[in-house]
């Protein structure tokens, strides 16, 4: 990963649940089957340069497998 995450994720929206996911099944073939959520959420990060700024990130989730594929989107300093 090219950044890390500190303190906590905020602000947390469910954006799509299971069919509604677009990578749903590569998700699945990857991952393994779950209820699969496509998540987003604002936290500090702190880049590979050593600079912290505020985050839009999205990710997906299932329970008992945890966060995967975690991406920022933008930034908002």
């Amino acid at each position: 990963m090219y950044f890390e995450i500190i303190g906590e994720i905020e602000q947390i929206e469910t954006m799509a649940i299971g069919g509604n996911i677009r990578d749903i099944m590569r998700l699945q073939k990857q991952y393994g089957p779950g209820r699969w959520r496509k998540l987003k959420g604002f936290a500090r990060v702190r880049l590979l340069n050593g600079k912290v700024c505020k985050a839009e990130l999205h990710w997906y989730e299932a329970h008992g497998i945890g966060k995967k594929k975690l991406k920022i989107k933008r930034f908002l300093n």
